[in-house]
Parts: C-alpha cells; structure tokens; sequence
C-alpha cells in the first residue's frame, strides 16, 4: 500500500513550472496553486493581465489533488434547513452557483483539452438508516419542486440496482453530478493557464504580505519577493503564511482516501452497476466511486485527526475495515493507495469569497471544492476586473470559529459530538 495520492501517482506532473527567481511587478498574485488559483490565473492571463502564480509545494499538491475524485453539484446542507436560516430564494441561488460549477468544469476541459476522464455519472445520496430515507424523501419534496426537478428517488427495495450492497436503505439520484481524474485535470489546467501567459512557481511559500496602497501588494515568498497591483489568496486549510485572518475561520479537517486495485469488470458491477459517484447520510459518513480502470476509491472522515503518514495508515485500515463491512465481497482485493488531506471547513459549510483589506479571497469549499473551487477562480478573474456583482457568494456573514486560534485542539471533541448525531439518528 503506497501512502500518496492515487490522483498524483497516476498522472503526469506540471512540467512547465518556472525556475526562475520571484521577482518584479505583475499585476496580479495568485496564492495558491489548486484548482481555485489555476483556474483563475487561466482567466486573468486569458483576459490579458500578467499573473504570477505562487505555490508553497508542488501544483495541485494539496487539497486538489487529495480528494475523492468527485465533481458533484449541491450543497452541503439540506436545502430545506439552509432555506430556514437564510430564505428560499438565497439557499436556490447558492444551489445553482454549485450546478453552475459543474458546467464550468465541463466547459473549461472541453474548451482546453484536457484529458482526464470526466464524465456526467450522477450521484448518488444514500440512506444509510432506514429513518434516514424518511428524510431524503421529505428533502426530496422540496429539490423537485425548486433547484433539482431531475431528482431521482431510489425507494429501499429497488437499491440494489445502484449499490450492491445490504448496508443502504435508498437514496436519491442527482443526475447533474460527474467525476474524472484529479491529477490529470490539475496537471493539465496549469498547463493551459501557462499557455495563456501566466506563469507558475512552484516551491514559493508566501511568507509576507504588505499593502503599498489600495490593492497593491509587496508579496514576499521563499524564492524572493515581487509587487503585485492585486493579490488572490487561494490557499485552502493552508496552515503557512501570514493569513491568521482566514485560519481564524476555517478550520483543517483531516479526509482520507484509500484506492483499491484494479477489480474484474464483474466485481466492478457487483458493486456499482451504475457507476456514480456515492455518499452516505452519516455525519461520520463515506463517499466513493470507481475509476475507468475499476479501482474502488473509497473515503470519509476515517477519524478527527490531521494527515500525516502515520495518520493515513491508522486511517486506511478503518476505511478498509468499513468498506469490506459494506462491500464483502471485496474481502481478497488488495489496497494500492492510501492517503489524507485537509478539507477546509467553515462553521456553516458554506464557502465564503470576496475581498478584505485590498486582498481578494476565494475558500471554505468544506468538502465540495472540485467544481466550486474552479467555478470561483473565474468568478474571482471576473470579480477582480470590476464586475463585483459576479460574486454568488458576497455579501455572507464570516465570524470567526469559536476558540480556533491554530491547530485544532477541538477536533476529537467534534468527533464525539457527530458520532453521538449518527447513533441517535
């Protein structure tokens, strides 16, 4: 079992990076090399600014190249609940901005050739309880009636016919959903934001970040320093550089990921004969899909702790240990991949972008970042060039995370709380 990403050890690396030192002016900085500054850096450099792109590590090294291999539109929360708190007509809006993230995913590998396997599956949300299915059809309701007419309803009895398993009590089908190959779309994102002009350091941890005037910015990094007429911060859960303001308010959960080998085409369809992408309803829930190649990858928030080798490997064999509980058949497959990476979580699980301080910012996806985090990246080249209005998410209240000052000393606490929400559901 190789502790790295199946995305990363699978596909080709950014070969285009700059190797020369960070210096001069630009006119805009991008923080973070995901899918969030890539997208944008492709945007801007598209719409004729110079664009320097700033990445601590290696491009896509993180939470882009970490995750599930998802491309999923809907929201986090019940449409139902979210609508209570901020009314029906702003809870719609946002749903469509993640439908809209999706489309421009599709758009933008359609239009720049990338070759990364993406294709329009549908999701499936499961039931992982029988009172669990009572909610789904109640939250059904609503979806069908506003954002989601498309909707699919997966009574218990019929549930095998997507999942073949015994562990799920229904669910429903959102057709709009897809998946594709993390590292082949990040590798070649950033090869076409290079096509376009902007260029691309890797290995330049932003150590610095002073104000000239207005939006313009000295921005000071490990491979030296550059003025920038503005600045995007595009970091995630990043835990360097002098961005106290964002960590106060995201907090870094640890996912974690494990990729099976490739399995026969017949253990393949025993298992999803439709091949969608899949979520549980458990808080402490898992999430999975199958590769073009038939490997099983398989994930959820193994325990409340932060990546780290060690981390992964204790992590990979509770994730084993629950997908054989639900997939028995699987029980002589052997693990390829195992690994972990930060989902950068809000209070609300809501993603929050805009502008602070003559510093733009796009972030927060709490784990539904593939679509959102490339959606906003234009968006923010839009928002950057004055069209203010552009931005669906402006205009949300960001407090702070109660007690979150750094590391997240609370995680196991909140661990216990949602284990407590699934047993008592």
């Amino acid at each position: 079992m190789k502790l790295e990403p199946y995305w990363l050890a699978s596909a080709p690396r950014f070969g285009s990076a700059s190797t020369e030192p960070v210096a001069g002016k630009v006119d805009v900085a991008i923080v973070g090399g995901g899918f969030t500054g890539l997208s944008a850096a492709l945007a801007l450099a598209k719409a004729g600014a110079s664009v320097a792109v700033l990445e601590a590590g290696r491009v896509v090294g993180e939470a882009s190249g970490r995750n599930g291999g998802h491309c999923n539109n809907g929201l986090a929360h019940d449409l139902g609940g979210l609508a209570a708190s901020i009314g029906i007509e702003r809870a719609s809006a946002l749903y469509r901005a993640f439908d809209a993230g999706v489309d421009t995913v599709e758009a933008l590998i359609a239009r720049e050739g990338i070759d990364c396997d993406f294709i329009r599956t549908g999701k499936i949300k499961l039931a992982a309880k029988p009172s669990h299915f009572a909610k789904l059809l109640k939250s059904a309701e609503l979806l069908q009636a506003t954002v989601e007419p498309d909707l699919v309803v997966v009574k218990p009895g019929e549930i095998r016919s997507e999942i073949g398993s015994d562990g799920f009590h229904g669910g429903l089908v959102f057709p709009h959903g897809a998946h594709m190959h993390m590292g082949r779309f990040g590798a070649g994102l950033a090869a076409a934001a290079a096509r376009a002009g902007a260029v691309i350091q890797e290995s330049a941890p932003v150590t610095g970040l002073e104000r000239l005037n207005g939006q313009a910015h000295r921005v000071v990094t490990g491979r030296g320093t550059l003025e920038a007429g503005q600045v995007l911060l595009a970091t995630g859960a990043s835990r360097q550089g002098p961005f106290s303001w964002l960590r106060r308010r995201i907090v870094p959960i640890g996912s974690f990921i494990i990729a099976t080998e490739p399995l026969s085409a017949e253990l393949a369809a025993s298992i999803m004969p439709t091949r969608r992408t899949a979520t549980t309803t458990m808080n402490i829930g898992n999430y999975f899909r199958l590769t073009p190649d038939n490997r099983l990858i398989f994930g959820g928030r193994a325990r409340f702790a932060l990546s780290s080798p060690a981390s992964d490997a204790k992590s990979g064999e509770i994730l084993k240990a629950r997908m054989l509980e639900l997939f028995p058949q699987l029980a002589a497959t052997r693990i390829d991949y195992c690994w972990g990476g930060l989902v950068d979580m809000t209070a609300d699980r809501l993603p929050r972008a805009g502008e602070r301080d003559g510093v733009f910012y796009a972030t927060g996806y709490s784990g539904h970042g593939t679509q959102m985090s490339v959606h906003m990246g234009q968006i923010m080249a839009r928002v950057m060039g004055g069209d203010v209005a552009a931005n669906p998410l402006a205009g949300l209240d960001w407090p702070v995370v109660p007690g979150h000052f750094g590391p997240p000393w609370f995680l196991p606490f909140v661990g216990m709380y949602y284990k407590f929400q699934d047993w008592r559901s």
